[in-house]
C-alpha cells in the first residue's frame, strides 16, 4: 500500500516553459510554491505544508524504483553494475533516514511508516548478500569506496532508527542492529583494500583510480577516499571479524582483540592528508569545478615512469565529481574543528549553484550553458544529446545525496567528547542559513526532475528538457570543454531519436511540456516524443537520481 502519494501533474504543472523573454534563449521558469502541491487519498493524515509533499515525492519515487526494479530472490537491481548497485542501496537507506525522522514528528502515523521502513531495509539486507563482493574486490579503487560509503550509510541509519524504533514499542530493540557487525566489517575489508591505492612516488600524493591500469589520479577517487575515511572515522563501530584474510586458527578460548576501533586516528590522518593533496593539486578549473583528474606526462608503462608529476590534465567536469567531497568536508570539520572545511564545502556548492545559471525564484531564466547546466537546472554534457552511459547516469543522484549530507544540522555537542567537536549556535545558524539558502535552487531540480517521469513513475536523465521544444533539441547539446576527455561515455549507448511512446490521453505531469492537445476519446491513445527516451532511456540509475534530488528537496526544506 502506498503510504505516501504525490500527485504527478500538480507538482510537474507547478513549473511550467510560459513563454520565451526574447531572442537569448530566456523562458519564464516558476518554482514550486505550496499551493502548486498536492497528494491523493492516504491512508495517512498529512500536514499541509511542502516540505512533506517532498517527503511524498521521494517515496513515491523510491516505491517506483524498488518495485519495478529490485529482485527480492536474487538482493539486487540486476540491471544495475556492481559501484551503481553500492550507490542505489545508498540512496535507499538515506531515504530511509529521512522516513525515520517523519516518523518521529508524525507519531500517528508512525505504524504505516514503520512498515515502509522495514520492507526497503529488509531489501538492503537482501542486497547484502547479493552484493557481487568477489568482483568488487578486483575492480578499480573508487568502486571499493563506493561499498565502504554504503555499508557505513546502513550503519548510522540502523544505529539511529533503533533509537527511534525504541521510542514507539517501550523499550523494545530493533531488529536490524543485528546487522550491524556484518555491515561494519564489509566496510572496513573495503577499505583496506582501497587504502593500498595511495601513493607518494606519483605527484606527491594522492590515490590512483586503478591499481591495474596506467596511472590516473583523478578527482572522484580521491573524494571518496576522504569522505570514506571520514564515516570510517566517526561512524564505524569496530570489527573483531578476521575473515576472510586470516590465516592462523583461532581458539575456541580465545577472544580476539579488535582488529580497528572506532575513532581511529589513522582514518582521520587519511582525510585530512587527503584533502590537503586535493586542495593544492590544481585539480578545480577557472570557474572553481572540479576536473576529472591527472596523468602523468610520458607514462608509458615499461621502461619509463614519465615526468612522475601530475602534468596531463583532462580538464572533462562531472557532476558528481563536485558532490562527493562535501560530506567529507562536514566531516572534517566535526572532527577537527577547523571552520575552513565547512567553508570550503558551501563555497563548492555555490559554485555548482552559479555553474548551472542560476538567478532565484521567479525571475527569468537563461537557457546557456553555463558550465554544470542551464537555467538552474543540473546537467551533465551528455544530458542532452542521450549519449550518458550507465556511470553517468547515475552522476547528478551522487551530488543530491552528499549536498543532503552537508546540510543536515551540526552537532550541538561532540559525538564523542575529547575527540569531535560540537558546533556554538553562531555556527550552526551560519550553516544552516546557507544551506536555506540553497533550497529555491534544490526544489527547482527537484521540480525539473518530477517533470520527466513517465506514466509508470519513472524519472528520466535530462531534468532540463522540459526547456526546449523538439525542434530546439538539435542545439540543446554542449561541446566538451576544450582538452576534456569524456572517459565515462567512451562507449555511448546507441542513440535513438524521440521515442514513440504510446500513452493514454489523461494529463501527465510527466510529459510535461511535451503533452499534446486532444479531444481523443480517453480510450484512444496518442503519441508523445518524449526526449528522456533516448539513448539508454529510464533506467534504475536514473529513478535513483530521482529519489535522491526529491530527497534532498525535502532535507532542505524542512530547515525552515
Amino acid at each position: 500500500m502506498r503510504i505516501l502519494i504525490v500527485l504527478l501533474s500538480a507538482v510537474a504543472s507547478a513549473v511550467t516553459a510560459a513563454s520565451a523573454a526574447d531572442s537569448a534563449g530566456y523562458k519564464t521558469f516558476t518554482t514550486t510554491t505550496d499551493d502548486d502541491l498536492s497528494i491523493n487519498d492516504s491512508p495517512f493524515t498529512l500536514p499541509s505544508n511542502g516540505s512533506y509533499l517532498w517527503l511524498s515525492g521521494m517515496y513515491e519515487a523510491l516505491q517506483t524504483m524498488q518495485d519495478t526494479w529490485f529482485q527480492l530472490w536474487v538482493g539486487t537491481w540486476p540491471t544495475s553494475i556492481d559501484w551503481t548497485a553500492a550507490v542505489l542501496c545508498t540512496y535507499v537507506t538515506s531515504a530511509l533516514e529521512s522516513l525515520s525522522l517523519a516518523e518521529t514528528v508524525l507519531p500517528s502515523i508512525a505504524t504505516g511508516l514503520e512498515n515502509q521502513i522495514e520492507k526497503y531495509y529488509d531489501q538492503t539486507t537482501a542486497f547484502y548478500f547479493g552484493e557481487n563482493t568477489f568482483a568488487l574486490r578486483n575492480e578499480a579503487n573508487d568502486d571499493a569506496l563506493w561499498v565502504v560509503l554504503n555499508w557505513l550509510t546502513s550503519v548510522r541509519f540502523t544505529t539511529a532508527h533503533s533509537l527511534t524504533f525504541q521510542l514507539h514499542s517501550g523499550g523494545q530493540p530493533w531488529h536490524g542492529v543485528q546487522y550491524i557487525p556484518a555491515f561494519a566489517h564489509r566496510a572496513r575489508i573495503f577499505y583496506e583494500i582501497a587504502a593500498k591505492g595511495w601513493n607518494t612516488t606519483l605527484c606527491g600524493g594522492g590515490m590512483i583510480w586503478n591499481n591495474n591500469m596506467t596511472p590516473y589520479k583523478n578527482a572522484v577517487t580521491n573524494e571518496l577516499f576522504i569522505s570514506a575515511s571520514m564515516d570510517m572515522y566517526l561512524f564505524f563501530p569496530g570489527d573483531n571479524n578476521s575473515s576472510p584474510y586470516s590465516t592462523k586458527p583461532r581458539t575456541t578460548n580465545t577472544k580476539p582483540a579488535l582488529l580497528t576501533d572506532p575513532y581511529n586516528q589513522t582514518y582521520l590522518n587519511n582525510a585530512v592528508q587527503g584533502y590537503n593533496w586535493l586542495n593544492t593539486s590544481n585539480m578545480t578549473n577557472t570557474q572553481g569545478l572540479y576536473v576529472d583528474g591527472f596523468h602523468i606526462r610520458g607514462w608509458n608503462g615499461t621502461n619509463s615512469t614519465g615526468t612522475r608529476k601530475c602534468d596531463e590534465r583532462n580538464e572533462m567536469v562531472y557532476t558528481y565529481n563536485q558532490g562527493v567531497l562535501l560530506s567529507g568536508l562536514r566531516h572534517l570539520w566535526e572532527a577537527t574543528n577547523n571552520v575552513q572545511y565547512l567553508l570550503d564545502a558551501h563555497a563548492q556548492v555555490r559554485r555548482v549553484i552559479a555553474a548551472t545559471n542560476w538567478v532565484g525564484p521567479g525571475y527569468p531564466v537563461n537557457t546557456t550553458w553555463a558550465g554544470l547546466g542551464r537555467a538552474g537546472i543540473l546537467e551533465d554534457f551528455c544530458d542532452a544529446n542521450a549519449t550518458c552511459n550507465q556511470d553517468a547516469q547515475t552522476f547528478k543522484g551522487i551530488y543530491f545525496t552528499h549536498l543532503s549530507r552537508l546540510c543536515q544540522p551540526l552537532p550541538p555537542w561532540p559525538r564523542r567528547p575529547g575527540i569531535t567537536f560540537g558546533a556554538s549556535r553562531v555556527l550552526s545558524a551560519l550553516h544552516l542559513n546557507s544551506c536555506r539558502g540553497y533550497g529555491d535552487w534544490v526544489r527547482h531540480n527537484a521540480v525539473a526532475a518530477n517533470s520527466t517521469r513517465d506514466a509508470q513513475g519513472r524519472f528520466g536523465m535530462w531534468w532540463a528538457a522540459g526547456l526546449f521544444n523538439a525542434s530546439d533539441i538539435s542545439i540543446a547539446a554542449v561541446p566538451l570543454p576544450s582538452g576534456a576527455i569524456d572517459y565515462r561515455n567512451l562507449n555511448p549507448p546507441k542513440k535513438r531519436g524521440y521515442g514513440e511512446t504510446r500513452v493514454p490521453p489523461y494529463p501527465l505531469g510527466s510529459q510535461w511540456p511535451y503533452m499534446p492537445e486532444t479531444d481523443e476519446a480517453d480510450d484512444e491513445e496518442v503519441v508523445v516524443r518524449d526526449a528522456n527516451d533516448r539513448g539508454r532511456g529510464r533506467t534504475v540509475e536514473t529513478q535513483g537520481g530521482g529519489v535522491a534530488v526529491m530527497r534532498a528537496a525535502w532535507e532542505i526544506t524542512r530547515l525552515g
